[in-house]
Parts: C-alpha cells; structure tokens; sequence
C-alpha cells in the first residue's frame, strides 16, 4: 500500500472524530456519570431563589428532567439550571440517583439570609429640635426581618433640649422665650434595604409615632436613610439620618415642626 495515498484519509478521519462525538453529546442536564444528579417526579415542579417557600419562582421544570447537584441544605437541593444559573428544588418533587448525604450548603459569607431574625440597636447622636437646637439624643431600636428587603423596628429615643431665646419680630423685639426641656418619642418604622444581603447595606426609611414633651404628647411622621455595615455575621455598626415632622403648641399658636436626627450606633442580630 502507498503510503503517500493513505495518509490523507487518515487525516481526513482524525477530523471527523471530535465532530462526531460532539454531534452525540447529551443535552444540559442529562445524567453525567462523574456528577451528582436529582430526576424530577412531579409532573411540574417549581424552581426557587432560594432554600425556602418564601423565596422567588425562577422557572418551572417538567417530570424527568435531570438536573446536576451542587449543595443541599435541609430539604432543599441547589441544583445547576444552566451554564449560568442555579436554583432550589424541595426533596418531594425530585429523587435521588446518588448518595447526597454528605452535601453540605456552604454559603457566601457575604451574601446571606437575614429573613427571621431580630436585631437590637442602641445607639446615640443630635436631635435638633425645629431645626434650632443641637441636642444630645439617646435610644433603642427592635427591628425583625420580615424579607429579604423589608423589616420592621420600633424605636424609643430621649433628647434634652436646650434651645436659646430667639428674637422672631424685630420692630416690636418679639421674642421666643429659652426653651429647656426633655423629650421622649416612639415610632414604628418600615426599613427598605436598597441592596440586603451584603456586608453594606443602604437603605430608606418611613414611619409613625408620638412625641412626649412639656406635658403634650404629639403624633406625627418620619422619613429618612441610612446604612447598616456588618463587621461580623450578627454584629453592625449603622448611622442613619432621620426628619421627625409634627406639629405642637395650643390653638393659634400651633406651629409646624422639622425634628431632625442624626444617630449611630451598634447592632446585635439574634
């Protein structure tokens, strides 16, 4: 046989071959000897964000698919959807092909659920009260985290104010008398977390509540923002700036009010 005429159709097949075996590679998803795989049994079964109920729907996946195992945690199995993605399936719509029992769920230390718990803040800062005064205030605050991007706080705060004579009238030297007095105020407020999850966390507020002061307790609202930046897993340091607007004084003499605070202080979550 001449070797010079059988040397290209060696060639010639050498190329063929990787064509070929790519033309039979299984789709995504399919069973893997090397991974670890879970088989959809649910006629339709629901793909998550997240290892719980309370996260979002990503996608649906019919009965049969197979899908690759990442982690598991609980009852939950992180699953690959595709080359980009991941999700959570529950144990009940799936079945193992492996032994998963030794899948452990290691998340990113910074990226993770705070949903469930409650976090106590005391903190300190000024109190200007109708904007001409500098005070110092004290307080507490009781959040619970409701979701990933909203939790709930109550919040108690005390403030001595001191805020001097004040001439209003210039032609008749009209005058507000100095003010010297302690103020006590509660809200309930609801905290949006602009990016939840990380180690700094921004976020706006709003909220209700009452002030105590000089014997009259007022109603009235507030709104401001702040950040929150965990320096370990449930310890933060937060700031945040706030505007408390009522209304006090007697019949004609009632006068609007901006109450603003800037506060900081420290964060145990539990």
């Amino acid at each position: 046989m001449n070797i010079r005429n059988t040397l290209p159709w060696l060639l010639a097949l050498l190329c063929l071959v990787p064509v070929s075996a790519r033309a039979q590679e299984a789709p995504y998803g399919a069973h893997v000897s090397h991974e670890l795989m879970i088989e959809i049994t649910a006629e339709s079964s629901v793909l998550r964000s997240g290892p719980g109920e309370e996260f979002s729907v990503i996608e649906f996946r019919e009965e049969g698919a197979r899908l690759p195992v990442l982690a598991k945690k609980g009852e939950w199995y992180n699953v690959r959807v595709d080359e980009t993605r991941t999700a959570w399936i529950h144990a009940s719509l799936c079945r193992e092909y492996h032994d998963l029992s030794k899948l452990e769920f290691r998340p990113n230390p910074k990226l993770f659920s705070r949903v469930g718990s409650f976090a106590f803040t005391g903190f300190g800062g000024a109190y200007s009260f109708d904007r001409k005064s500098n005070s110092l205030l004290l307080g507490g605050r009781l959040a619970y985290f409701l979701f990933e991007y909203v939790d709930v706080e109550g919040t108690l705060g005390w403030a001595h104010i001191v805020r001097p004579a004040e001439i209003v009238e210039d032609l008749f030297q009209l005058e507000l008398a100095e003010e010297d007095f302690h103020l006590l105020y509660y809200a309930m407020n609801v905290n949006l977390k602009l990016l939840p999850g990380r180690q700094l966390v921004p976020y706006v507020t709003f909220g209700a509540g009452s002030t105590i002061m000089q014997g009259e307790t007022e109603s009235g609202l507030n709104f401001g923002a702040g950040a929150t930046m965990y320096v370990a897993r449930r310890v933060a340091v937060r700031w945040e700036f706030r505007d408390y607007r009522l209304a006090n004084g007697l019949g004609n003499a009632r006068r609007d009010n901006n109450n603003l605070e800037f506060s900081m202080g420290t964060a145990l979550l539990f």
